[in-house]
């Protein structure tokens, strides 16, 4: 049986399945048994749909006959049935790598382990672990694993020994001597002792979070042996991932960010912390088991105001009443963009990082994104 990966393992249809001895698989799985082309896999709790476009987007600048799919786009499943593509590069969920078995990746990148979807893994941050290093499952020494050395959670299940995949580390808190990191506010990589240096203003995208994007996808297309000149110019002109800390536009002086694909603390963090303004923050929608303590430091230095988008909001309201004054309760996107603008004031941005999922009000994180930009244009 083939699974979507939105339907629990603890479904009843799914548990009578498995008490038969039927396998479940995966999408991923059914597809990689139909696949000779080498992948680039791609997964982390944040940033992973950013780093699938850009290094898809960096392969297109060389001129290879890319396949980008898996949790972004179309399916693995439909690129292999529909398309001929020289190399895949897949955005791969913890839910998809749940149901992989045989399935190998040539090039697999982590970029970080954070609390996520802990719903559905009873609560235990451990199994969400195991999960996300599935992405490295059957890798020898002919495969690579990309990861991020300053990520506490993956440098200490790093798999000791010689079998296992080349391990190719980025950090912007080392400086290595391989890999990606930062000298002198420069990214340097350097693979196979051939160096490419770039200025991080030379980056398409901003932020921190996106430092670590940006290092990964060089790394990976590196690996897949694209130059450097091509590699350069891919990280300076990429634009950007629709519904991630897209500005949206002005109204008398407010700016409105539009970061609906922010679904967990993690990513909202990363918004926070690259916001220069003071903000009106819209969070909220369906919790995973969220712990706000790690934003009670940013949102005191940040945030002037609370807009809570979702049906409960008690466990938000609790985690920020000693921090934020104005704390408001909506349950649309229409009621939030008009509360947010008349709490803030020309000169601060409405932040619409709802560090939630979006199904109790809306059909996807997509649809979260356009009602709010739909919002803003109705001011």
């Amino acid at each position: 049986v083939m699974k979507s990966p939105g339907i629990p393992d603890r479904a009843p249809l799914v548990t009578e399945i498995t008490r038969q001895g039927i396998a479940i698989v995966s999408e991923i799985e059914f597809a990689g048994k139909y696949n000779t082309a080498p992948t680039i896999c791609i997964t982390g709790s944040n940033g992973k749909t950013t780093t699938t476009l850009l290094t898809g987007h960096i392969l297109r600048k060389a001129g290879v006959n890319v396949g980008v799919a898996g949790n972004v786009g179309k399916s693995f499943a439909w690129m292999l049935a529909k398309e001929k593509h020289d190399v895949f590069v897949l955005e791969i969920s913890s839910f998809q790598l749940d149901g992989m078995t045989d399935f190998r990746a040539d090039i697999a990148v982590l970029l970080n382990i954070t609390p996520d979807h802990l719903d559905r893994y009873d609560y235990d941050f451990e199994k969400y672990r195991q999960s996300k290093f599935r992405i490295m499952q059957n890798q020898t020494a002919a495969q690579y694993f990309v990861y991020c050395a300053d990520d506490p959670v993956i440098t200490k299940n790093l798999p000791v020994g010689t079998s296992g995949p080349t391990l190719i580390p980025f950090s912007t808190q080392q400086i290595l001597t391989k890999g990606a990191w930062i000298e002198n506010n420069k990214l340097i990589y350097n693979m196979d002792q051939e160096k490419l240096s770039m200025e991080l203003g030379e980056l398409g995208l901003i932020g921190r979070h996106n430092i670590y994007n940006s290092m990964a996808s060089g790394i990976a297309a590196k690996l897949y042996d694209i130059r450097k000149e091509v590699i350069r110019n891919g990280l300076s002109d990429f634009q950007g991932v629709e519904h991630r800390l897209n500005s949206i536009g002005f109204v008398r002086g407010v700016e409105f960010i539009n970061d609906s694909k922010a679904t967990n603390v993690n990513s909202a963090w990363y918004a926070l912390e690259s916001m220069t303004k003071p903000v009106v923050w819209i969070v909220g929608g369906q919790d995973k088991g969220n712990d706000y303590m790690p934003l009670k430091d940013l949102v005191k230095e940040k945030v002037k105001a609370i807009v809570c988008l979702g049906l409960e909001n008690k466990s938000i309201i609790e985690a920020f009443a000693d921090s934020v004054s104005d704390i408001y309760e909506t349950q649309s996107a229409n009621e939030a963009v008009k509360v947010a603008y008349l709490a803030a004031n020309p000169g601060d941005v409405v932040l619409l990082s709802p560090a939630c999922a979006s199904f109790d009000l809306f059909e996807n994180f997509e649809d979260r994104g356009r009602q709010f930009k739909q919002a803003f244009l109705n001011l």
